[in-house]
């Protein structure tokens, strides 16, 4: 049996792949009526496990996040708003697709205190599948997202 002489090398570590990045912003809020006992506020199912969540949605080019908060109001939830005060902008990652291309995205949304002026939830567009007025003493509970739930507390403490 012949011996093997060490060569030296060591293995070959598997080249390191760099995911883009993508900065993504979004805006939408709480969009509530009635007065303190009873506020009820606007929440939207989505997707096909029908998630409920807050309306929002990506802000566009040029457009500001307030406005975009409003017009998503608009869009998933059927009704005009207008912005009452800042809750809270909130950061998170997760990996997806652009154009077909493995990113990771960073989000940054901002959420609004929406004070409801007209409109009927049933006016929602097709990416909803349903919009409703809840008790806004009922929402947290039924929110999909911990952060959002959290947003949903804020406006309760502020209006509820």
């Amino acid at each position: 049996m012949s011996s093997r002489k060490p060569t030296g090398s060591t293995p070959k570590k598997s080249p390191t792949i760099k995911v883009p990045v993508k900065e993504q912003v979004s805006a939408g809020g709480v969009v509530f009526r009635g007065d303190k006992g009873s506020v009820e506020v606007v929440i939207v199912s989505v997707g096909g496990q029908n998630r409920w969540q807050l309306p929002k949605g990506l802000v566009e080019a040029g457009e500001n996040p307030e406005i975009a908060a409003v017009r998503e109001a608009r869009e998933e939830g059927g009704v005009s708003s207008e912005v009452v005060q800042l809750l809270e902008t909130i950061e998170y990652w997760y990996a997806g697709l652009d154009n077909g291309i493995r990113v990771r995205f960073h989000k940054r949304v901002h959420f609004y205190l929406l004070r409801y002026i007209s409109g009927d939830t049933k006016e929602h567009d097709w990416e909803v599948n349903e919009a409703r007025w809840v008790p806004i003493n009922d929402a947290t509970s039924q929110l999909a997202f911990d952060n959002e739930r959290r947003v949903m507390q804020q406006a309760l403490d502020l209006v509820g």
